[in-house]
């Protein structure tokens, strides 16, 4: 009886917190301090401090064999910072997605758009519905840039906004947490459900609790891979929707408990789910209590205590290839499943590191793990990182104080 009381009562917390979280979008908008990020404009000692993160980066190059990895995950150093000052509309970056020659950025006053050396913003004034914009993709078959705010979905094409709202269309909730493109269609997941628009027809569906398996329509992110889409539900693990036969599939945690993982790899880490990436062949779902990995068969948990994972507490996760973007609130990690790299900036100064741990022949070899740091001047310019992207050599990366991009060092 106990158990079950504990249950409960977490349930009416989480449900309580998401409340509380969905208005506001991102809780580190309030936690995560006040120090100003370096700026582009401050280049003093950088040439020294380039070379010593080329000279540490091809030592790990050198030695990557000794820990067992014949391809070591890439280092991203020779970092840019860009705030209010560089041109960003706001500090406070809720994403960001590389769309050839442009990136685009999701802040809380509109979207920054990166293009030849020089932002532009958009707003409410250019016919966006809301200027908080919290998640954006572009569709590979248009080109066309889809936008999900704080007050609505956007399409823009054409140099037009287009508005999809509950009042003007199947949208199932205005506030939108994240939004994918598949081919001809559309995916958002949002406050009230999740939501499938087929541009072609430009018809909806919407999926709740009510004709899907959720237990309430609160959902934080949806994605795409291998003819599926996997939507994160809240207090409600990964729904797995495949479009073929319009069949359901839902994963939760199976022991059932909500405080910690108590059976390791038996399944998701927990059903508190906040947004999932599918390359690869793998899923990758993150919570605000580590990170699962599912290969269709198998499931695996990655914990802070145990591996190079930043922090439990995950916001956002881009899977590139073999590899996987993990943004916490204590860095910005990457991983294969067995290396990690580890961004992080230090407390007082624009300064800070790449933490590096690679294991030996197999993810249990202690016996040859190995630890580096890699310096960095700058770091990325705040350790609350919530977005980030990856292609070619550049990796960017929205934090809450401000938008970082990282070069590949070789």
């Amino acid at each position: 009886m106990d158990k079950i009381i504990r249950k409960f009562t977490m349930r009416k917390y989480l449900r309580y917190y998401s409340v509380m979280l969905g208005s506001v979008i991102l809780m580190f908008v309030v936690s995560c301090g006040n120090r100003t990020p370096h700026s582009n404009s401050d280049q003093r000692n950088k040439s020294a401090t380039d070379n010593s993160e080329q000279e540490a980066v091809e030592n790990y190059h050198a030695g990557s064999d000794l820990a067992g990895d014949t391809k070591p995950l890439p280092i991203y150093g020779n970092w840019h910072n860009f705030t209010t000052k560089d041109g960003l509309p706001s500090d406070k970056a809720y994403c960001v997605r590389i769309a050839g020659a442009r990136v685009l950025v999701g802040t809380h006053d509109g979207l920054a758009v990166y293009e030849k050396g020089k932002w532009t913003t958009y707003t409410t004034k250019d016919g966006l519905p809301h200027n908080g914009v919290v998640s954006i993709d572009v569709s590979a078959v248009t080109g066309d840039v889809w936008i999900g705010t704080l007050g609505g979905l956007s399409c823009w094409s054409g140099g037009k906004f287009e508005t999809f709202n509950q009042l003007n269309s199947g949208l199932p909730n205005d506030l939108i947490y994240c939004v994918i493109c598949d081919q001809k269609d559309v995916w958002v997941a949002t406050a009230g459900g999740a939501g499938h628009y087929d541009t072609y027809s430009k018809e909806w569906e919407i999926f709740t609790e009510k004709n899907a398996p959720m237990h309430e329509p609160w959902t934080y992110g949806v994605s795409a891979g291998a003819g599926k889409i996997y939507i994160a539900a809240w207090g409600g693990g990964v729904i797995e929707y495949t479009s073929k036969s319009k069949q359901f599939k839902d994963y939760t945690d199976p022991d059932g408990e909500m405080e910690i993982d108590l059976l390791p790899d038996d399944g998701i880490v927990h059903d508190v789910t906040t947004a999932t990436s599918w390359a690869n062949g793998y899923l990758w779902v993150s919570t605000y209590f580590g990170l699962s990995r599912y290969d269709g068969t198998h499931w695996k948990g990655f914990f802070d205590h145990d591996c190079g994972l930043a922090s439990n507490f995950i916001n956002f996760v881009r899977a590139k290839g073999s590899v996987v973007f993990v943004c916490t609130d204590r860095g910005l990690s990457c991983t294969n499943g067995r290396s990690w790299v580890t961004y992080k900036k230090n407390d007082n100064n624009k300064d800070g590191m790449a933490v590096v741990l690679n294991y030996g022949r197999a993810d249990d070899d202690t016996k040859n793990k190995s630890t580096r740091e890699i310096p960095l001047s700058p770091s990325i310019s705040h350790n609350f990182t919530i977005g980030v992207d990856a292609d070619g050599d550049k990796l960017w990366v929205a934090t809450s104080q401000g938008v970082s991009c990282g070069q590949l060092l070789k």
